[in-house]
């Protein structure tokens, strides 16, 4: 069984393959099996196993996310999906098509919240608000095939 990616999955998706691959360790699956059956490095996987070994199966399960909490609230985000879907110009910018800093311009100007024009794109990334111009998608072929890189210079 092979889950998706680290990047498009949730903290539950997450938690569920942490446990997924804390039953694959205990059944006897080396480090190295299961970092290539999920999809994470061989330190993360040791990391689990050592989790596993200290802990149990309640070192696997999700904690309170940590960081530092959104400086806006949920209406507000709420706020920015309309105006981001009524575009530029209704929010008093000469041309139509939104870039992060005219984004993060209105987002301080109606919120008096102020973002680097670089987070914001994460923000819109977070929010729906931008397409994926990369999805990671291993085919079960390119997995099943062993290439190796070699120089060619």
């Amino acid at each position: 069984m092979m889950l998706a990616p680290q990047s498009s999955l949730n903290r539950d998706d997450m938690e569920t393959r942490r446990l997924a691959a804390a039953k694959d360790l205990l059944n006897g699956s080396s480090q190295s099996q299961v970092a290539r059956r999920y999809g994470v490095s061989r330190t993360t996987a040791s990391r689990w196993h050592r989790s596993i070994v200290v802990k149990g199966l309640d070192g696997m399960r999700k904690r309170r996310a940590t960081g530092r909490p959104s400086r806006l609230t949920a209406d507000q985000v709420d706020t920015i999906r309309k105006m981001f879907h009524e575009g530029a110009l209704a929010h008093g910018f000469s041309r139509d098509r939104w870039t992060t800093g005219k984004l993060a311009e209105a987002i301080e100007r109606k919120f008096g919240v102020r973002y680097d024009q670089d987070h914001v794109g994460r923000l819109m990334h977070k929010f729906g608000l931008r397409e994926n111009r990369f999805a990671y998608a291993p085919t079960a072929a390119a997995a099943d095939t062993n290439v190796s890189v070699a120089a060619t210079a």
